[in-house]
């Protein structure tokens, strides 16, 4: 027998999901897209241990939910496009393996989630530091700043990363 709230839950599930899948199925045009993105906003609410009877408005609520989740997918999925189009320009020889490359992409997806929501110029600050190795000297007179602002950025960005390190 399940607990009071997960079979709350399943009520739920079977309440909504249908719904949500189609309305998923309007923004991504791709059936398999949508049903991830169906379960991950369930699972969301199940990892947030949600109660349905708190939902007032519940199709609201995980349109929010998978409306992120769509965002998310979609950053990734520009995310990867870029670094793929950046590899094929790398020579062979130099190019890492496949499991490295896995890394690399989760990385860089971590990266952006971290600075999510800061100024497209503190991220720019960030990314050329830590992923080009340029020096604030040389990041300063390309983004045309001042050394103590790109320092400034640095230290904003660092504290965004510092504090996505520390969220659950």
């Amino acid at each position: 027998m399940q607990p009071p709230p997960l079979r709350k839950l399943g009520f739920f599930f079977n309440d909504h999901h249908r719904w949500l899948l189609q309305h998923i199925q309007h923004r991504v045009r791709n059936h398999a897209d949508a049903e991830d993105t169906a379960a991950d906003t369930f699972c969301q609410m199940l990892a947030a241990r949600v109660d349905p009877d708190s939902i007032e408005q519940p199709r609201a609520y995980l349109s929010t939910i998978a409306r992120r989740l769509i965002f998310d997918r979609y950053r990734r999925s520009r995310l990867e496009t870029a670094y793929l189009e950046r590899l094929a320009a790398t020579p062979e020889a130099l190019a890492p393996s496949p499991e490295d490359q896995l890394q690399l992409i989760q990385a860089l997806v971590a990266i952006d989630r971290a600075l999510d929501g800061l100024p497209l110029i503190v991220k720019a600050t960030f990314l050329y530091s830590q992923l080009d190795g340029m020096s604030y000297v040389a990041i300063a007179r390309k983004l045309q700043l001042s050394e103590r602002t790109v320092s400034r950025y640095m230290k904003q960005a660092l504290r965004q990363c510092y504090l996505a390190e520390m969220a659950p």
